[in-house]
């Protein structure tokens, strides 16, 4: 389902006034490749993304959002970023600024594959070797990618800019 039943139902409500969203990006890693799909909706390539539906807990989601649009199965490790998305207009004209919460995830199992009609594509890519795509999701995969690093909950970087 490529948009939740309660924000379609707030939707009824608000048309395409802003929302403000809880997110997730689930960065699925097999040893040196990452998980990434191309949206139907622009065609960008980008980790698993979605909304986190009322009362699910971020990290459950991020698990459902991989199986469900990729067919993958996946155990998140770590929450590596907690940031604040730049205001997005999707395609159909609705206005939505998102709290995404992103988890490195391992793969567990299963081949990638278009597994709704939220994308087009799904496979993997050799982490030195990704498509284009903006530098928000770049960052995302390479902070997943970092053992080293811890959460990062506040960037100065992103409230300045």
């Amino acid at each position: 389902m490529a948009v939740p039943d309660f924000v379609v139902e707030l939707r009824r409500h608000i048309g395409h006034a802003p929302l403000w969203l809880p997110g997730v990006t689930g960065v699925v890693i097999r040893d040196e490749q990452v998980l990434l799909v191309k949206r139907a909706d622009n065609g960008a390539w980008t980790a698993v993304t979605g909304i986190v539906d009322p009362g699910e807990n971020p990290a459950d989601c991020a698990v459902r959002e991989v199986w469900e649009e990729s067919g993958v199965q996946a155990l998140p490790t770590r929450l590596v970023w907690v940031h604040v998305s730049r205001p997005i207009v999707h395609v159909n004209g609705d206005h939505a600024q998102y709290l995404d919460h992103v988890f490195r995830m391992d793969w567990v199992s299963g081949s990638p594959y278009p597994a709704d009609g939220e994308n087009v594509a799904a496979q993997w890519f050799d982490i030195a070797a990704m498509p284009d795509m903006t530098a928000d999701m770049h960052r995302r995969i390479e902070l997943a990618v970092d053992t080293e690093s811890t959460a990062t909950v506040f960037d100065t970087a992103d409230s300045l800019s």
